[in-house]
Order: C-alpha cells, then structure tokens, then sequence
C-alpha cells in the first residue's frame, strides 16, 4: 500500500464519498461547461487538501455533512485559482497534462474560473456554512495579495527573507490552514482549537512552499539539470535569499544583473544554482523546512492519540518527503 493510500485509509469511504458530492458541485445545464469539469475531474492531482480537511475533522468528533460542504468548497476554490493562475503564468500544461488555457483560451478559462468560485459560495450559503465560507474566503483574499506581492517584489528582485515568508504563508499556507481550521470548525470543534488547526496548517504549508522551492535546485530525471524554473521567472526563494545575503557586493550584484537581464540563458541559470548548493542555501532553507514541519507536529501532539492523528502525523511526512 502507498503511503499516501495508507494515510487515508482511515477516510477512504468519506473521501470516496467526496469525489462524487464534488462532482455534483459542479454540474451546469451548459454542455461546454460539463465538458471542461469532467475534463478537470478526470485529471485531478492526489487531493491533498480534502484529506487535510477530514482527517482534521476526524481529530476531532465526527465528520459532518459540513465536513463535506468545507471539502468541496476549499477543492472548487482551490480548482478556480489553479484555472486562472494557468491563465496569468501562460501555462499550457498542468501536471503533465494541457491545462484548460492550452485546450479552450484564455476568455473560457477565465470564466471556468469565475464559474468553479460561484459554486463555491452558493454551496456554502444554500447550506448555510457561513463559519466555513469565511475561513475559506480569507485565504482566497491571502492567495491572492500572495501572488500579487510576488510579482512586485519580483520586479525589484528582492532577498528580503521577511517578504518571502509573508509571500509564502499567504500564497501557499494560508489554503492548507483554511482546510486544517474548517475541518475542525465542521466537527464543532472550539474556536481555541479551530485557530491552533489554522496554525497546523499553515506550519506546514510553509513547509510544503519551501520544499517545493527546493526542487529547482534538484536534478531532473529526464535532463540531469536542475530546472532553475523560479530564477527563470525571477522569484527569489529561500535558498538563493539566504545564499544572495552572505555573498559579497560584486557577488550580489553580478546575480542582481543575471536575474535582471540574463534570467533565460540556461549556462546563467546553472551558476546561480551552483552558488546556492555552494555556499550553504540548500542546507539552510532544509534547516527552516524542518522547524516549520516541527511546528505543525508539536500543535499535533496537544491533541490525544487517535487514527485520525496517526494519519495526519503521516500526512505531515509525506508532504515533506515527496519526490515531486
């Protein structure tokens, strides 16, 4: 058994269940529309984010039909953003398949998006989940200002370590913390607990965006070469942050220039990437991974032993250990 099947074997009926309900949510009388959702079903990725939600709903009590309706309503919105940043990177692929954008535009793709994120809310008001809506309507607005102060901190190319954990707790952690805080908040959980779920999530969501930073620095499988995709697009990430400020002044600014004008010649790319394994970026950002993962776990071990724990203890290493 894998191990992302073994953690969620303690909700493997709940999670199938899920699937349908959320199929369901997406349903339209447009024959187009149905086309591009089925499209969108049948190439979904490991549904981390619902097993996050029932697993913290299983902690703890029972899960609801709340459960359910947090579940849907964090993977339509979660599914709306995936649509629209495809849209704004001018991406044409999505998990090794052609992302919506690629097959129908750019005009469809946008309003698939805006489609995904009204079904969203008319879920949780017809159900009257407005504690649920709120949590997940705050990490919309996060992801949002997230991506957002990425873009204009990329311009300036900044190594503010600071800045770039703000990006990445509300680009990344704040989603992964709304699935944590609503799947307690389904299970009537107290506002105490629904808050220190939200800090789970967030720890390792943090965790999740550094080790996904550190894969720009790992060799591919099919090229031998780092990707070097975030230098590419000029984000500075944890590694090269913390390599940039213990460098010499001719050294940042030879990296500033290559970033800044050189940021697509590949011979370029690979020395910034052979600096940072150079000069101790891999070893610090794996360093702050590992605290942020530590964080998530000790809000984990206040709570009594359980299945759903065990699972979400599991979770937590599986986020860290992937491959991809």
């Amino acid at each position: 058994m894998s191990s992302l099947k073994r953690i969620k074997e303690p909700i493997k009926d709940e999670i199938a269940e899920f699937e349908r309900f959320f199929k369901n949510s997406m349903r339209s009388k447009v024959p187009l529309l149905d086309i591009i959702t089925n499209y969108i079903i049948r190439r979904k990725g490991k549904q981390i984010r619902p097993v996050f939600v029932f697993l913290s709903a299983k902690l703890h009590g029972e899960i609801t039909q709340s459960t359910y309706n947090a579940a849907t309503l964090v993977e339509l919105m979660h599914t709306a953003t995936l649509v629209h940043d495809d849209v704004v990177d001018e991406s044409y692929q999505r998990r090794g398949f052609f992302s919506i954008n690629a097959l129908w535009k750019n005009k469809i793709s946008v309003l698939v998006g805006d489609y995904l994120l009204s079904r969203g809310l008319l879920l949780a008001v017809d159900n009257e989940e407005f504690e649920i809506l709120k949590i997940v309507s705050g990490a919309v607005k996060e992801m949002a200002e997230g991506e957002l102060l990425q873009i204009e901190k990329a311009r300036k190319i900044n190594a503010d370590e600071e800045i770039y954990f703000e990006i990445i707790r509300k680009k990344t952690a704040a989603l992964l913390a709304s699935c944590t805080a609503a799947g307690a908040k389904s299970a009537n959980a107290s506002d105490e607990i629904v808050e220190k779920m939200r800090l789970f999530g967030e720890n390792i969501g943090i965790a999740f965006q550094i080790k996904d930073d550190l894969f720009d620095y790992q060799k591919n499988n099919n090229t031998g070469k780092p990707s070097g995709n975030d230098i590419q697009e000029k984000k500075m990430t944890l590694p090269l942050i913390y390599s940039y400020n213990h460098s010499s002044k001719s050294r940042q600014r030879e990296i500033k220039r290559t970033i800044s004008k050189h940021s697509t010649n590949s011979e370029k790319v690979y020395k910034i990437i052979d600096f940072v394994n150079g000069n101790g970026g891999i070893q610090y950002a794996e360093q702050k991974m590992m605290e942020y993962k530590n964080k998530s776990l000790e809000i984990l071990n206040e709570f009594p032993d359980s299945e759903a724990k065990a699972a979400l203890i599991e979770l937590v290493k599986f986020t860290i250990d992937r491959k991809k």
